[in-house]
């Protein structure tokens, strides 16, 4: 039996008509995989929609993070970013895509069976929602691939600025293995946990934000706060660079949402006008949020929404209304608006680039919300049976698994990270920059 992304979805609307998703036909199963074709259409807009989600890395994520850190660690914030997205597609193809999406397995995580892409060919396909049609399980690997490097590199945001590049290059190699691949299963593939449970997730709201932003936080809190915070002001070095990493984000995500229906089809121009306007919510009610706290509506405030938006409309993207989608969009932004102003600095936590306050706590509105957002009375797919009661508690189900899971194994990959590595730089490397101590070079020089 084939696997897709889409996988979850159709999990949770066959639920929701009684029929389980991947349904063999009752007879000779062995003639409809014959009769499966390759979609060309389909599989051309996937290898966009994979082009796409690359560009939310690099350049895109490595920008907007980079342009928050002060100006001495520019490069290694770029360095970092990069280090960890390439190492992550290294170890996708020797063993990830088969611990997550192989032939058979348990619950909690797949077979070795595809191990370095055993038994896969240009003629192998991977299934869509339509009977009888694929597209090509190369670039069904591929988008999968930008997923687990993206998450991977979103964990950087967290601890930039004293993790040294050798602590995140060892973690994410632990943690892809212990948290990202058995989330990525248990979610996304049949007979996975959360999978068989009909929970939601179009897009990664669990396997990609609640699990990068419970990451991070719990690698701000092993590594420790950098030297003087709160105390020293510590202000983005260049919002012109956070901007257009925002922009480029932004681009990327139509990709990232729109892509994971795996069809050029209407569900697919869903998710994309989704991610269009839970997006614009996000911006103008983060700096509504501003406004209304007694600030100035801020360009931060502004990147900091579009992405509070993005991440919860991400497990939304297919399984919501237009109205819907700005909802989430909206309540996200000033959820997480409330969460990095007020509770974050009450808390004492150093998490540089909000990981947790933007990607955790907006995937979490997100993953929750969308048993909302599937309501026929928000314009969303949801039919007349729909019970978002029922669902909301299936949600809440998924959130904490992955919330527990990526907690501990997050903790498991650091502390063997620091023990191999050391953690962090020390404290006069720390003042001089990342960018000299650790990569002997500058982002900048004038």
């Amino acid at each position: 039996m084939k696997l897709s992304l889409k996988s979850l979805t159709a999990a949770g609307l066959g639920m929701l008509a009684a029929a389980p998703a991947f349904a063999a036909p009752a007879a000779a199963p062995e003639a409809a995989e014959a009769a499966a074709t390759i979609a060309k259409g389909d599989t051309a807009w996937m290898i966009v929609a994979t082009v796409l989600v690359m560009a939310m890395i690099v350049p895109g994520l490595a920008l907007f993070y980079g342009g928050l850190a002060r100006t001495k660690n520019m490069a290694s914030v770029l360095t970092q970013v990069l280090g960890v997205a390439c190492l992550a597609m290294i170890i996708w193809v020797m063993y990830g895509y088969s611990m997550a999406f192989g032939d058979t397995g348990n619950a909690f995580i797949a077979d070795f069976g595809k191990v370095f892409l055993k038994g896969v060919t240009a003629d192998s396909g991977a299934a869509t929602f339509s009977d009888g049609v694929e597209i090509p399980e190369y670039i069904f690997i591929a988008f999968q691939m930008t997923f687990a490097a993206i998450t991977a590199a979103l964990v950087v945001g967290g601890t930039m600025e004293r993790a040294k590049f050798s602590t995140m290059m060892v973690f994410a190699a632990i943690w892809l293995t212990i948290v990202y691949f058995p989330i990525a299963h248990m979610v996304w593939a049949t007979g996975g946990l959360i999978f068989e449970w009909g929970a939601l997730d179009f897009a990664g709201g669990t396997v990609v934000h609640i699990n990068a932003g419970v990451s991070a936080l719990m690698g701000c809190l092993i590594l420790g706060k950098r030297v003087g915070y709160p105390k020293e002001p510590m202000p983005p070095h260049s919002l012109t660079m956070t901007l257009i990493g925002t922009g480029l984000l932004w681009v990327g995500w139509f990709g990232f949402n729109g892509g994971s229906e795996l069809e050029a089809d209407g569900v697919a121009s869903l998710a994309v006008l989704n991610t269009f306007v839970a997006t614009a919510a996000g911006v103008l009610f983060w700096m509504l949020g501003e406004t209304i706290s007694g600030r100035k509506g801020s360009l931060l405030g502004g990147c900091s929404g579009a992405i509070a938006g993005l991440v919860a409309v991400t497990p939304a993207a297919g399984n919501s209304g237009p109205f819907g989608a700005i909802l989430i969009g909206a309540i996200a932004a000033l959820v997480c608006f409330w969460f990095v102003t007020m509770l974050k600095p009450r808390l004492g936590l150093d998490d540089t680039a909000d990981v947790f306050g933007i990607h955790g706590i907006g995937g979490i509105v997100g993953s929750l919300g969308t048993a909302f957002t599937m309501m026929p009375g928000l314009g969303g797919p949801g039919d007349a049976e729909y019970d978002a009661g029922a669902q909301f508690i299936i949600q809440a189900m998924g959130v904490g698994v992955a919330i527990a899971w990526a907690a501990v194994g997050a903790s498991i990959a650091f502390l063997v990270a620091k023990l191999i590595t050391g953690g962090r730089v020390s404290e006069e490397k720390e003042r001089d920059g990342l960018d000299l101590s650790e990569h002997g070079e500058r982002a900048y020089n004038y």
